[in-house]
């Protein structure tokens, strides 16, 4: 299995991930009302987007975003070629209808359920209040806006500028130059927290994509299941809105956190509290670590004083507490 293929399964679990738990939530909000209000569908999709990071990052980079992938080959080539651009886009749409397709056979039997009660023929303009839990439409059907109060271009243009808010905290918390971003295992779940803060912004208007993966891969999976043109090209041909927003606004959010922050950044990473040493995979880990190993060699000396350290005298408690006074980065490896 080549790299490049090990990155691109990784995209498609994380962006599936991502999607699962995402529109999971808008299912179990529009048909059984669990989350009651914007926020609390936020908030999981911000923890769902934190644990898809979580989950891939090691591997891929966690991109789970076509918008992302696009502006980091613009601005950061070395690190995101553009031989790469098409395989993570394809892994991410793939991962995105399998996602799609899981909350239809999940929650399949609770959307009839819904369109039955409510009298909505599937395919039809009104099958839109069913169809927002696979693609999104402006204004959010679910909300007081009448139709006509958000135009395709006004859209299209808070989904480029939600999406250039995102991708410029991104870059911001990843950036080894910056020396205020967090330890590198909290950077996920402030990428979800700008997430649910987006959303509970934007939402009424255009519920909040950000991303092409995350709403055309469900759409499609809803154009195959019955929704048809509801589905695509869907209300006034909108889809469109979902896929060049967040094309046009990340390039742009790339260019802005590089003109007007990374350039006055210092030229070289800080050495502060939040860098992480060999052996540990963020600056939380290895505060705890040496609290442990202080606590033990304590111990080591405390039973010495007692004349219980004598060599032979406990080789089981020796080897014991010299795994734990042998830093990680000097562990044999298991192969």
């Amino acid at each position: 299995m080549t790299k490049l293929l090990r990155k691109c399964l990784a995209e498609a679990l994380g962006t599936f991930l991502l999607v699962l738990f995402g529109t999971g939530s808008v299912a179990s909000a529009v048909l059984t009302d669990a989350l009651a209000g914007l926020w609390q569908v936020a908030v999981v999709w911000g923890f769902g987007v934190a644990i898809a990071i979580f989950v891939t990052a090691g591997v891929s980079g966690a991109h789970l975003n076509p918008a992302v992938s696009v502006a980091l080959a613009l601005r950061r080539p070395a690190d995101m070629p553009w031989r790469n651009v098409a395989p993570y886009v394809l892994a991410q749409l793939l991962g995105a209808v399998v996602a799609g397709a899981t909350v239809l056979l999940v929650f399949g039997s609770a959307i009839l359920e819904f369109e039955q009660t409510r009298g909505i023929t599937r395919g039809s303009a009104e099958s839109v209040a069913s169809g927002m839990i696979f693609g999104e439409y402006f204004p959010n059907p679910a909300g007081p806006l009448p139709a006509d109060a958000v135009s395709p271009l006004g859209a299209c243009a808070v989904e480029a500028f939600g999406t250039a808010i995102l991708m410029l905290v991104i870059l911001a918390l990843t950036d080894e130059r910056n020396p205020a971003r967090p330890s590198p295992g909290m950077v996920p779940f402030f990428v979800g927290f700008t997430v649910a803060i987006l959303i509970s912004l934007f939402a009424p208007l255009t519920q909040a994509g950000w991303n092409p993966a995350r709403d055309f891969g469900p759409r499609l999976v809803a154009w195959m299941a019955g929704w048809g043109l509801a589905a695509l090209p869907g209300p006034r041909a909108g889809f469109w809105v979902y896929i060049v927003g967040p094309l046009v606004g990340a390039p742009i959010g790339a260019v802005l956190y590089d003109t007007l922050l990374r350039s006055s950044l210092p030229a070289a990473p800080q050495t502060s509290q939040n860098s992480a040493p060999a052996g540990t995979w963020c600056a939380d880990q290895a505060i705890l670590q040496r609290i442990v190993l202080q606590a033990c060699s304590q111990g080591v000396k405390q039973n010495c004083a007692r004349g219980d350290c004598a060599p032979g005298r406990n080789a089981e408690a020796d080897l014991e507490m010299a795994a734990l006074l042998t830093p990680p980065s000097e562990l044999p490896s298991e192969t």
